[in-house]
């Protein structure tokens, strides 16, 4: 079972395809794009099990991870039949553990993200009275020096001023008006082709850690630090 991967290949795919992004190309080079898969899986693989180490992961593979490589068009202004990129998401564990990862394979484009991309409407409600209540927590952990020099700071989509219910004031107005919360990392291509590339990638997953156990506590108790009954 091939147990190593390199990723040049995958790279090398990828930016002959962002040029060639139709059908006929992209038949007549499956069997490199299948070899290209065939690492990215190897390369998943040994993430998930490095992630393990360190969190609890639900996504039993590497190969689970993968998201496909095919364009959902029909709702897209995009009208190319393939992604420009390979990537994967994971997902911790239990009702305790929220919040995802993601990481991201594209020639001079690839990163990995964390957090909470589309929270339901009862969990962002929560989200965000838990900030409102104490916007210091986050704060802190955002303007921590190793969080804030890997991930500079919070992303996601926004409404425009304040959500129904809240005050444009409010402390904790910055977070509150997220609609998504993201953290994010860039690598350089040379760091992607590394050897040891599935181990910067978790470690740097491993930072975002004290990000997502606190919306871990916040998403798993009450305005009163008590725990949600699941």
């Amino acid at each position: 079972m091939q147990s190593t991967y390199n990723l040049h290949l995958t790279l090398d795919f990828l930016k002959k395809l962002s040029k060639n992004n139709h059908k006929e190309w992209f038949t007549k080079n499956k069997e490199v794009y299948q070899k290209a898969y065939s690492d990215l899986i190897v390369f998943a693989d040994l993430v998930l099990a490095e992630m393990n180490k360190h969190d609890t992961i639900e996504t039993p593979s590497g190969k689970k991870s993968l998201y496909r490589i095919y364009n959902d068009v029909r709702f897209s202004k995009n009208k190319s039949p393939y992604k420009n990129n390979l990537g994967g998401g994971l997902k911790r564990a239990t009702k305790q553990l929220r919040g995802g990862y993601y990481y991201h394979i594209e020639p001079g484009n690839s990163f990995v993200a964390g957090g909470f991309f589309s929270p339901n409407a009862e969990d962002l409600l929560h989200i965000r009275q838990h900030l409102s209540a104490d916007p210091k927590t986050l704060k802190n952990i955002l303007n921590q020096p190793t969080f804030k020099k890997t991930f500079g700071g919070l992303l996601g989509e926004q409404v425009k001023t304040a959500p129904r219910g809240f005050d444009v004031n409010d402390p904790a107005i910055e977070f509150i008006r997220n609609k998504q919360f993201i953290v994010k990392h860039s690598f350089t291509n040379e760091e992607v082709l590394a050897p040891n590339f599935h181990v910067l990638v978790s470690n740097t997953f491993k930072k975002m850690r004290p990000y997502l156990d606190y919306m871990s506590e916040i998403l798993t108790t009450d305005l009163n630090g008590e725990e949600i009954d699941s």
